[in-house]
């Protein structure tokens, strides 16, 4: 009996002993991802009495491989970026689905001064549909900056939220998907649809020249990571072929502590004839040389966007010029009698233009686009964020205030 006891602790032993060294092995190869996996935790749970989505956070570990992304090209396409993303974050080891729903986004953004503080302000709303959020980390280091920023899980097909360990795995590739963010030089950066194309026809941007290539949420990802000013983000963003995902099409606002700020357009031609994405070229318009734009915003040096292209000359009828009504509403909220050039206004303010930006607050006929999903305040010069799910200024539990600093 001793005999046999011993034989089957020391096989015990051995079995162990080899799930430990494979256990081992595993976290040897994955550890990255293990750690990112494990950081998940859910903030916001959901409440449809509301619309709200689920709400999580996540801090990435490591640098989710995207200096050897960006070393083989980039991507054009979504269908190569999930290739990359299996080969290398996954492993191999389970398929990641990112999802291209036929959407129409909303959303604004502005830029700001504190006048309490002179800190720099950079505003945004994400409006959409009820849908969950993560709100991401990352400090990959390495000559990268850390970052906080916003992703719409219904990107990563997790239109059900992180429920199981297979969600988990698949939100590691969210670092892929930002919307908005911060990084650690106080560059933010915001993505907008821009509906360009004839009538109801969307037409994505898809440059064809012999630049390497990014999409849509990369393109914001490499921003975020590199650029230490807007001109240098500009400066990036000109060395790539720019390819829009989801079907649709998109033009970006950046902004940096010094007070510049600039928005990214693609187009040729007008919203009738621009029809051809492979033709279209990138147009960068500056807070401080955007006079084209208008004599109001040749005026003011504060910056704001919504939903349509403001390349002038773009559209025949002003119908077309989607979220137009936000985008004037921005402009007369920060500088109504022409004596605030500056854009200068209270932190406290600068959310209530947000919350009254909110979709709640808007006519929405013909615009499938019911609820802010969150809206977002960077604090340039702090390094800091306030972060608002679903409208809910006022309610204990959807405020988030977050900082590069921590």
């Amino acid at each position: 009996m001793k005999l046999v006891s011993k034989i089957c602790i020391g096989v015990g032993a051995g079995v162990v002993g080899l799930a430990l060294v494979g256990a081992g092995t595993v976290y040897g190869i994955w550890h990255n991802e293990i750690n990112s996996m494990v950081s998940i935790k859910k903030v916001i749970e959901a409440h449809p009495d509301n619309y709200a989505g689920n709400v999580y956070m996540m801090e990435m570990d490591g640098g989710f491989y995207f200096d050897d992304f960006l070393a083989q090209g980039g991507v054009s396409n979504d269908g190569d970026l999930i290739d990359f993303i299996v080969g290398n974050i996954t492993k191999g080891l389970f398929e990641v689905n990112l999802n291209q729903p036929e959407i129409e986004v909303g959303c604004s953004s502005f830029t700001a001064i504190n006048e309490e503080n002179n800190h720099r302000l950079f505003g945004r709303n994400y409006d959409f549909a009820e849908t969950n959020s993560l709100i991401l980390k990352t400090n990959p280091k390495n000559g990268r900056h850390a970052t906080i920023s916003s992703v719409d899980l219904q990107f990563l097909s997790l239109d059900k939220g992180i429920n199981s360990l297979l969600d988990r795995a698949t939100a590691i590739a969210a670092a892929y998907a930002p919307l908005d963010g911060i990084n650690d030089a106080g560059v933010s950066c915001g993505i907008y649809m821009s509906y360009q194309g004839p009538g109801d026809t969307a037409v994505s941007t898809n440059q064809q020249t012999d630049k390497p290539d990014l999409t849509s949420t990369t393109m914001l990802r490499l921003i975020l990571d590199y650029a230490d000013s807007v001109q240098e983000a500009v400066e990036l963003v000109q060395q790539y072929d720019f390819h829009d995902s989801a079907n649709t099409s998109f033009h970006y606002m950046i902004a940096d502590q010094s007070g510049t700020s600039a928005i990214l357009e693609w187009v040729n031609g007008t919203d009738d004839t621009d029809i051809d994405g492979t033709k279209r070229e990138l147009k960068v318009y500056y807070n401080d040389k955007d006079s084209v734009l208008g004599e109001k915003e040749g005026q003011d040096k504060f910056q704001y966007i919504t939903n349509f292209i403001v390349t002038p000359d773009y559209y025949s009828d002003e119908k077309e010029m989607k979220g137009l009504d936000r985008y004037q509403f921005i402009q007369e909220t920060i500088n109504p009698d022409g004596n605030n050039a500056e854009g200068k206004m209270t932190y406290d303010e600068a959310l209530g233009l947000l919350q009254n930006l909110g979709r709640r607050n808007w006519d929405k006929q013909d615009d499938k686009n019911s609820i802010t999903v969150w809206s977002a305040l960077y604090d340039l010069t702090d390094l800091s964020l306030t972060w608002v799910s679903n409208e809910e200024f006022d309610q204990e539990g959807s405020v988030f205030h977050l900082s590069l600093k921590d």
